[in-house]
Order: structure tokens, then sequence, then C-alpha cells
């Protein structure tokens, strides 16, 4: 999770990673940002993030995010 935590906080320095919960909802990542987090999670965490994996519910907070990565860790 300090990972993950580390990569959003490089993106938006300004976030409360840790408890903001709406981060597709209110606007704080915008469509460039997660093109850059699917690449870094893809890099950092050695999955693959598909089309189907990118909705609102899975990059609206650091813990669906990392219950994301989970999932597609225990996929491969």
């Amino acid at each position: 999770m300090e990972e993950l935590l580390d990569i959003l906080k490089d993106l938006h320095p300004d976030v409360d990673f840790e408890t903001e919960e709406h981060l597709i909802d209110d606007g704080i990542l915008d469509s460039m940002d997660i093109v850059s987090l699917i690449s870094e999670i893809s890099e950092n965490f050695d999955v693959s993030v598909t089309a189907r994996d990118i909705i609102p519910d899975n990059f609206n907070s650091a813990q669906a995010l990392y219950a994301m990565i989970e999932r597609l860790e225990d996929e491969d």
C-alpha cells in the first residue's frame, strides 16, 4: 500500500490519499492521471490493468486501487 500511496502522492502531493474516497467523483484524478496510474501500477506491481478494470469504483480511493491491484495479482 505504501508504494501505491507514493505513486499517488507524486501525482497530487496536496491530496490526502489515505482518507479521500472520491478521487474520480470529485474530479481529483483526471484522464491523464488515470493513464499515468495504470502505467505506474503495471510497472511497479507487475500486473496488467485491462479496459474492464478502468471503472470509477476501482479508482475512487487508494483502498479501491489497492484492492484492484491485489485482485489482479491473484489472477496472474
